[in-house]
């Protein structure tokens, strides 16, 4: 945390006055956009896959469109087409993600282009991971709280069943046999729930088993009633102080439950030491439960009513169920704010991208605050 506190004096006393000296005041917004520059540093994600190797044209800056992007979460805009005319009329903005002059910013399919490679490249998450792990990594968070979004897309629901061919009947009567052959080829095969077989897989393996296609989903709002809608869903853990520690994506039909395991995986990958796991009645199953204990957590998850031996929480443990809203607070900010009902992009790779772009921004954001 001293380098954060460092950063965040450097940034204050020294970066903001000579920027303001030279080109003008500065918003609130391209404030924080400055914040998460200096703090995430994204130079340091652009590999050699995503540098010009000197043979053909050179392509257009990695680095200038990935800053641009991170623009994009911070500032809210809806669309590409929107980044693209405030970089050319912003010059604090243009400056800010690399561009002297609007004749250099680059066309919006040269935007579309590398945004597909970040997204194929997991860069969004990877820079948020690293950013997580450089100043949280270290040191302890008392309670990780867990829950999911709704993300409305605009793209077709996938199609689960695929049609199978009908064969034609034979005429007659069966004889013994072949209905011997029929009952036997119509019990089903009995396979283990994907909450039994999640514990003992590596985090790679729950999330690739995890579906992600586009499709319907339901789930009972705060007013008790169901709402339905298409696209995906967006799991997020975080800390007491509403930093956003990780994430995953699904499609919007699986239960939250589901991606209760993944998301402790990828939680604990990052942060040291969890001491709670705060969840509401949907994650309420043995296996997170046992999962939480073995990871060294003390699951803290409201009982769901409709299980028979459901229990009241005790009175320390309702106590700190109440700090579980931060995760609340966190979802409604990045649909807010951050580009979470802007969902412009199909596919759930580049669904996710976006969303990473507008929960990094949340995460620099929410570091500072500490320290404010």
């Amino acid at each position: 945390m001293n380098e954060l506190r460092e950063t965040y004096i450097t940034i204050k006393q020294y970066l903001f006055p000579v920027w303001e000296e030279e080109f003008g005041p500065l918003t609130s917004k391209q404030r924080e956009f400055i914040r998460e520059l200096e703090l995430v540093c994204p130079d340091r994600f652009i590999g050699a896959n995503l540098r010009w190797s000197g043979k053909g044209r050179p392509c257009s800056s990695r680095e200038c469109l990935l800053r641009a992007f991170m623009a994009k979460g911070v500032y809210d805009f809806p669309t590409t087409k929107m980044l693209l005319e405030n970089l050319k009329g912003d010059p604090h903005l243009r400056r800010l993600c690399g561009w002297e002059y609007p004749s250099q910013v680059p066309s919006e399919a040269t935007f579309s282009r590398a945004f597909k490679e970040f997204a194929e490249s997991g860069l969004a998450d990877e820079m948020h991971q690293r950013t997580v792990k450089a100043y949280l990594g270290p040191k302890v968070v008392w309670h990780s709280s867990l829950d999911s979004t709704a993300i409305k897309g605009r793209e077709k629901a996938c199609r689960k069943n695929t049609p199978v061919k009908k064969l034609k009947k034979k005429r007659g009567r069966k004889s013994k046999a072949e209905k011997a052959a029929l009952a036997t080829e119509a019990q089903p095969e009995s396979k283990p729930r994907r909450l039994e077989i999640q514990p003992s897989r590596s985090l790679a393996e729950n999330l690739a088993d995890l579906p992600t296609g586009c499709d319907w989903g339901g789930k009972r709002n705060s007013q008790g009633k169901y709402e339905y809608w298409k696209g995906y869903k967006f799991h997020v853990s975080s800390s007491d102080s509403g930093i956003p520690l990780a994430a995953v994506l699904t499609s919007a039909s699986p239960h939250d439950s589901q991606a209760a395991i993944p998301l402790m995986q990828k939680t604990d990958a990052v942060v040291g030491q969890i001491f709670y796991d705060l969840a509401d009645s949907a994650y309420d199953a043995p296996e997170i439960h046992e999962f939480s204990w073995n990871l060294g957590h003390v699951p803290v998850i409201d009982p769901n009513k409709r299980r028979s031996d459901a229990k009241e929480l005790e009175p320390d443990r309702k106590r700190r169920f109440r700090g579980r809203t931060v995760v609340e607070r966190t979802n409604s900010e990045i649909k807010d704010n951050y580009g979470g009902r802007h969902i412009r992009v199909k596919g759930p790779t580049k669904v996710f991208c976006h969303l990473m772009f507008g929960l990094l921004a949340i995460t620099v954001k929410q570091l500072f605050n500490m320290l404010c």
